[in-house]
């Protein structure tokens, strides 16, 4: 590699707009590579929402004590549910954070290693 690629990957690479803000990682996980991945999360984040209305309402029309107990678990299951999975999603964002992170440090090692051996 000559200086001249290593610049052009560096400035092609790096983007300060795109530094570390909530939204630039909200536009890493809604892009194009990401969208099969984002339908499962969408699709099992639904999922749970209607099943905690669904208990939640099931819950004020129940008039035992054992259905009671049973729709407030279900509706604890699937709050906790919906945690989880915005928890999983909160790690994917970072994850595709630190993979820019490490790519940025591979390149300043090869400017370096270029720099050095041209001394």
């Amino acid at each position: 590699m000559n200086d001249e690629q290593i610049k052009k990957i560096i400035e092609d690479t790096y983007d300060e707009s795109r530094e570390n803000t909530v939204w630039s990682m909200v536009g890493d996980f809604y892009n194009r590579k990401m969208l099969s991945f984002v339908i499962l999360l969408w699709v099992w984040a639904i999922i749970f929402i209607v099943g905690s209305v669904y208990c939640g309402v099931q819950f004020f029309k129940a008039e035992q004590t054992k259905y009671l107990i049973m729709y407030a678990a279900g509706f604890v299951c699937f709050v906790h549910g919906i945690s989880l999975i915005k928890i999983f999603a909160w790690q994917i964002i970072h994850r595709n954070g630190l993979r820019r992170e490490i790519k940025r440090l591979e390149i300043r090692i090869a400017v370096l290693n270029e720099t050095v051996k041209n001394k």
